[in-house]
């Protein structure tokens, strides 16, 4: 039995600490933009994703088609765009509690 509850510790340890999780609580200003137009990810369409200190993540929480036409001349697809967030970084995911665009700047 010691061993047994052992060894569903140790797995219960291991998955865990497999989970790469990173939380921002305070705002922060990252990069957001189409991750397939502008960040070059891997994907089919068109999805929101965000780059944080150089890394490229999709966004959940949100959509690229709730901030304006991602085809406009100043959308997502097309430009770069600046954006304070709230959230955690789950493995390969941005799971987004606060998200504000941030003006274009000229």
């Amino acid at each position: 039995m010691k061993k047994l509850f052992l060894l569903v510790s140790l797995i219960v340890c291991f998955t865990t600490l497999a989970q790469k999780k990173t939380t921002f609580n305070k705002k922060r200003i990252v990069e957001a933009s189409c991750g397939q137009c502008q960040f070059g990810m891997e994907g089919n369409g068109c999805d929101l994703a965000v780059r944080i200190d150089g890394k490229a993540y999709f966004v959940e929480g949100t959509d690229i088609d709730k901030h304006g036409d991602a085809h406009a001349e100043d959308g997502f697809c097309e430009t770069i765009r600046k954006a304070e967030v709230i959230g955690t970084i789950k493995d390969t995911v941005f799971v987004v509690t606060h998200f504000k665009l941030l003006p274009k700047k000229h």
